[in-house]
């Protein structure tokens, strides 16, 4: 089938997909954010299908940004199946990312990416990403 958006009954495979990203995230969770999420105005999940199959899925957010004209898409986790990495996915939903970003009048696309994903890391880098080093978070939980 290919991409479309996310959509409740996808919960366990996305949950799946966060657990292959070292994210175990328990399916209740998932399930209340795919709620929270999937109709918020500023936020898109999409899904990768195959044979009827969640193969992989992306979290964007949109971001007005004060200091800019544009505002700015923040990829908040990208997953693709272990099994199928290296087959194409991953760039269709990048490629599908950068043109709802385009859509949305977005000046940068922004991800974080664990130094541990060596290979994701050579992805970006193809797909024309910059690296920018510092990247600054503080715990509050």
């Amino acid at each position: 089938m290919g991409i479309r958006k996310a959509r409740q009954e996808d919960t366990q495979a996305i949950a799946s997909l966060l657990a292959q990203m070292e994210h175990p995230t328990a399916e209740n969770l998932v399930a209340e954010r795919l709620i929270q999420l999937i109709n918020h105005p500023d936020h898109e999940i999409i899904v990768f299908e195959l044979e009827e199959q969640v193969r992989a899925f992306m979290s964007i957010h949109f971001l007005p940004q004060i200091a800019y004209s544009g505002d700015f898409a923040m990829v908040s986790y990208f997953a693709v199946d272990h099994n199928l990495r290296s087959q194409g996915l991953g760039r269709e939903m990048e490629e599908h990312c950068v043109q709802l970003a385009k859509e949305r009048k977005c000046s940068r696309i922004e991800l974080h990416s664990s130094i541990r994903r060596v290979d994701a890391h050579r992805f970006y880098l193809r797909q024309g990403y910059v690296e920018f080093p510092k990247y600054f978070s503080k715990k509050l939980i």
